[in-house]
């Protein structure tokens, strides 16, 4: 998503700051990530949150148990993102079993 933005400086900007952050801490619990990214939204009790960044969405899984891992699993802008998921928590927990990663 950055490549593709490399104009958009909010953006980039904010995608830095996501990996700066999610790359610092090592997050143990939902508690410690909402205090880092208020924004934070989980939506599967596996670990899957949405964070905001600029005007777009990402959906990135956080492993506590692990060493702390984050896999990015979707990113698009806020409209890609109502097109997909529909502000829907159902409707992620479909997509996220037809992907295979629940």
């Amino acid at each position: 998503m950055k490549h593709k933005n490399k104009g958009n400086t909010l953006l980039c900007g904010a995608i830095d700051d996501l990996i700066e952050i999610i790359e610092s801490k090592n997050w143990s619990s939902k508690e410690e990530i909402l205090r880092d990214r208020p924004d934070a939204d989980q939506v599967h009790s596996d670990g899957f949150y949405f964070f905001d960044i600029n005007i777009h969405r990402t959906l990135i899984l956080i492993e506590f148990e692990a060493n702390g891992d984050a896999s990015i699993v979707w990113a698009g802008n806020h409209q890609e993102y109502e097109a997909v998921f529909k502000n829907n928590k159902v409707v992620i927990k479909k997509w996220l079993t037809k992907q295979g990663w629940i």
